[in-house]
């Protein structure tokens, strides 16, 4: 890796630039009051697990709400292939109507997906998604047919065939679909591969800290974090120290900042990128999956890292500014004109 360009060797045969491995997710939106937030004991700012029963439960009291589909690395992929990226995606939906929506969806936006249906099971994932009105995001999380992904689920034909894998850390949570990561991170290294892991929320940190050191340690090129996932993870705020732990543990890794923008360390420098300017923050939902986005857009097309977080930076704009974890705006005329591509 040289000091300027971070990105991943030209790799002509590569069918894809990314192929992400999430949980694939029907998002329920509904803006609330903080009180509801106390009321239903629900912690602000982090995503919690729940159960079919509490899911329902939860929804009949939520005001009015729009429906789309979601998941972490399903927005990444969607937002990629938006800036014109190829990409696909792996994840487990129930053969029932939310599950059609969510494959219509992504398919729709130009992103291969062809994990079969989980045709006796849990119905498909569902996230209801509490927007207050400072515009952060509280997820109380149904996983259902989710997390049923198995390593046997592993299009490997696509991950080999992929720049980078880009993997979940919400998907975690199971001990099947750890297997199925460790699987893609063997798939994806063996070809030659880079691969990538968002560590997705403090908590999930919290609890698979011991497992994610020791992939991000065994098979993980490129981390993404935001700064209480990254305390969490090295349980220290030293950020000399964290810079240390990332370059002895991966190729390249990125600690986004909100408003203070991203900071993102190589083996050789530690470049600080400016966040981009926002008329009004409105939802804070997706932000991270769209810098991602742009991140990797700029990385699989041999960037510099700097130029890599102003594309994220631009897409994490662009999404803080509306409702919804899906961008609203044309992405590829976007980044044109902001003279970002």
């Amino acid at each position: 890796m040289s000091k300027d360009n971070p990105a991943a060797p030209e790799q002509d045969d590569a069918a894809y630039d990314i192929v992400g491995i999430g949980n694939a997710i029907v998002d329920v939106l509904s803006k609330t009051a903080e009180d509801f937030l106390k009321v239903n004991k629900i912690h602000k700012g982090t995503m919690t697990l729940i159960e079919a029963e509490q899911a329902d439960e939860l929804y009949s009291k939520m005001g009015p709400g729009m429906e789309m589909s979601g998941g972490s690395a399903a927005n990444t992929v969607a937002a990629f292939a938006g800036m014109g990226g190829r990409a696909g995606y792996i994840g487990k939906v129930s053969n029932d109507q939310l599950g059609k929506v969510f494959r219509h969806d992504i398919s729709a936006v130009g992103v291969s997906f062809d994990t079969p249906p989980l045709e006796d099971g849990p119905s498909t994932a569902r996230c209801l998604i509490l927007i207050t009105p400072d515009a952060q995001r509280t997820m109380c999380t149904y996983l259902g047919a989710c997390v049923w992904i198995a390593p046997s689920d592993l299009n490997a034909e696509m991950i080999k065939s992929a720049k980078v894998t880009y993997l979940e850390g919400y998907l975690f949570d199971r001990d099947r679909a750890k297997q199925t990561f460790r699987k893609a991170c063997e798939i994806a290294s063996g070809a030659g591969r880079k691969v990538s892991l968002t560590l997705s929320d403090p908590f999930c940190v919290d609890r698979h800290r011991d497992d994610f050191l020791d992939l991000i340690n065994d098979g993980v090129d490129i981390v993404f974090a935001n700064e209480a996932e990254i305390f969490k993870l090295y349980e220290t705020e030293d950020m000399n120290n964290i810079i240390h732990n990332l370059r002895e543990s991966c190729e390249t890794g990125v600690i986004t900042r909100s408003d203070k923008g991203s900071l993102i360390v190589t083996p050789t420098e530690v470049v600080e990128v400016a966040a981009e300017p926002v008329a009004e923050v409105v939802d804070t939902t997706g932000a991270g999956d769209m810098y991602a986005a742009g991140f990797l857009y700029g990385y699989t097309r041999g960037k510099s890292a700097a130029e890599c977080g102003r594309l994220g930076s631009i897409a994490a704009a662009e999404i803080i500014s509306h409702v919804g974890a899906r961008p609203q705006a044309n992405l590829q005329e976007l980044l044109k004109a902001k003279k970002a591509v």
